[in-house]
């Protein structure tokens, strides 16, 4: 989930901290991808026309290998573009969050029985995929394959103690990465820098929809738009409903912003003084532990971690993809064919960095990101809106 409604108010509240951006624009870039959500994506949305009318992709075995296809054609996409992509994978979540995937679980045997029952009542394809949209799961096999994959792609793979997107967001903030890529808005509430929203469209393009926009989000600006330390940026976080202290019904962004600048910043005031009977705290409500988790998450070592791209290991490739899998051999071709022609080429921008096999350079610390440091006025003050601006306004003259 993130943070509940994050998006729409930053557009409304800080529009220059949003741009429209795209895939191509992120050439020469690294890019710190939560892996888990997009291995979620693509057991969404890469299927098959099947008895159900929305299979995933599987091999002989009757294995699923959407998720491996999907990261197949994405991972070469990127190389191609002379983007480097440093994958993390979620390791185990925060104790806080159990009841957050207790509810989850929940509605996935809702919508499995939601989906049964779509089938024997003979529903349409669309409502009969819509259904098995809600029931997909991923598996410890589906993460291990995809780890391989990458691997044998010349990527590299991060295991995350935790949270992805903690991580994701510590990789940026130490200047690993240009930006954290996911869907998850609470990688801002993390502090990453900077965050890529929507940068692939699979399901709409999949269906037909519109392909929506994608979007760089800046914290920096975010918090500067807004007027707040990063601290109090966390407590509205947590005021909106996130994962780790669930959500006062009723309260949205809108309404917890007006709140806290109305108690001087303090979340304890700005709950105590809600109405109890109409807008309860949930039962879980471990403010302090959820921002003890924001704001010291458990992540990798960023700064001593280190990130190679090497040449892809193409035999090894090949037996992945068609002696496991059971992948159409002349696809596999090809795919090993553009990796081939990719490293042989170097055209693209900063290419020659994917084979060379020597430590990025190291970023000063007075030169990361620190999202904790104090406001100065100056700062405060290079961020607040121009006159005559408009707070709901998205148009193009509002971004940079």
């Amino acid at each position: 989930m993130g943070i509940k409604g994050l998006m729409p108010f930053i557009n409304d509240a800080a529009p220059l901290a949003v741009k429209e951006t795209k895939l191509e624009a992120m050439t020469g870039r690294t890019l710190a991808i939560d892996a888990s959500m997009h291995l979620y994506q693509f057991l969404v949305a890469v299927r098959q026309a099947g008895e159900a009318g929305a299979a995933n992709l599987s091999n002989e075995a009757g294995e699923v290998t959407s998720h491996i296809q999907g990261f197949l054609n994405r991972t070469i996409r990127m190389l191609e573009l002379g983007i480097k992509p440093v994958y993390v994978f979620d390791g185990k979540p925060p104790e806080l969050k159990s009841q957050t995937l207790a509810g989850r679980a929940e509605k996935k045997a809702e919508a499995d029985v939601e989906l049964a029952a779509a089938i024997e009542g003979g529903a349409s394809s669309e409502d009969i995929v819509k259904a098995a949209h809600k029931t997909a799961r991923m598996t410890p096999q589906m993460n291990e394959d995809v780890q391989e994959l990458l691997r044998l792609l010349g990527c590299p793979v991060v295991l995350a103690p935790s949270e992805a997107e903690a991580s994701c967001a510590a990789l940026c903030k130490a200047g690993k990465a240009f930006a954290a890529v996911t869907e998850d808005m609470d990688v801002l509430t993390f502090g990453t820098p900077v965050m890529l929203k929507n940068l692939f469209d699979v399901e709409s393009a999949r269906t037909g929809g519109a392909k929506r926009p994608a979007y760089e989000v800046s914290l920096p600006r975010l918090l500067q738009q807004l007027d707040i330390t990063m601290e109090a940026f966390v407590d509205f976080c947590i005021m909106c409903g996130c994962d780790y202290c669930g959500n006062i019904r009723g309260v949205g962004p809108p309404t917890a912003f007006k709140l806290l600048q109305a108690h001087g910043g303090s979340l304890e005031a700005a709950v105590a003084a809600l109405d109890a009977a109409k807008r309860p705290a949930p039962e879980s409500w471990r403010v302090d532990d959820a921002r003890a988790i924001f704001r010291a998450p458990e992540v990798v070592d960023a700064a001593a971690l280190p990130l190679q791209w090497r040449a892809a290991d193409t035999a090894g490739l090949k037996a992945f993809l068609v002696g496991r899998h059971s992948f159409n051999e002349s696809r596999v071709q090809k795919a090993i064919d553009r990796l081939s022609k990719l490293r042989a080429a170097g055209t693209q921008s900063r290419l020659d960095s994917f084979f060379a096999a020597k430590e990025p350079k190291a970023v000063p610390e007075s030169a990361k990101f620190d999202p904790f440091k104090k406001k100065t006025p100056a700062s405060k003050a290079a961020g607040k809106r121009p006159a005559g601006a408009s707070s709901g306004g998205k148009g193009k003259q509002q971004r940079k």
